[in-house]
């Protein structure tokens, strides 16, 4: 059985190595749907929306309204310090590939129910274009 749940938020970021317009600094209204598959467990649940919501919401707002910045473009690092803006430094370019894989690895990390056997992350940065991941937990 298979359940899924829909998240928003609003990011900025660069990919300082973009041959185009994404060299520049800007944002997305990022979409984001993580499905779980698994066996019913007692009550006949995958895992409770609930529970979901708990694990993967404090990851979401740690990143609504923050650039998201490779660890390695200090320029920008050192702009949004001197600005004091809300910040979020990673250990990798922040495509939408990595971003997936960034929220597989904290979903991963939480406690889920032995029943869950697979997560996917999906990853809209724009209302047509996703990158998308799934890890085999079994």
């Amino acid at each position: 059985m298979k359940i899924a749940k829909e998240f928003r938020w609003e990011m900025g970021h660069r990919l300082p190595f973009h041959k185009g317009k994404c060299v520049n600094l800007h944002g997305h209204s990022y979409k984001m749907l993580v499905e779980v598959e698994g066996d019913l467990d007692e009550n006949g649940m995958v895992i409770d929306y609930y529970d979901l919501k708990a694990i993967i919401n404090p990851v979401v707002e740690d990143l609504d309204h923050a650039y998201l910045v490779w660890k390695g473009d200090t320029e920008l690092i050192s702009m949004l310090d001197q600005l004091k803006s809300k910040k979020v430094v990673i250990d990798t370019h922040s495509t939408a590939e990595n971003m997936c894989l960034y929220f597989l690895d904290k979903i991963r990390g939480a406690k889920l129910p032995e029943n869950v056997k697979s997560i996917k992350v999906r990853i809209y940065e724009t209302i047509d274009d996703y990158a998308e991941e799934t890890i085999i937990l079994k």
